[in-house]
């Protein structure tokens, strides 16, 4: 779920994996690993790909719960 909500929240603020990367100090292949599952983010991660978003990782995380409540209503 994280990374599904990474992906959605980098495109509606129309950043590239790349520019991501850039912000956060973090690999570009990094970010598509998040995005893609296979990886989870560490504590330093989050907080560096939040502030690259203009975010804080309550909100970040707020809304990886909502997405996780959804699924679990529909399933």
């Amino acid at each position: 779920m994280f990374g599904q909500v990474l992906k959605s929240i980098r495109k509606v603020q129309k950043v590239s994996q790349e520019e991501l990367a850039f912000r956060s100090n973090l690999d570009r292949t990094f970010i598509s690993m998040l995005e893609r599952g296979i990886h989870q983010p560490t504590l330093n991660s989050l907080l560096a790909i939040d502030a690259a978003m203009d975010m804080n990782a309550a909100e970040l995380v707020g809304l990886v719960e909502d997405e996780m409540e959804n699924y679990q209503k529909i399933n």
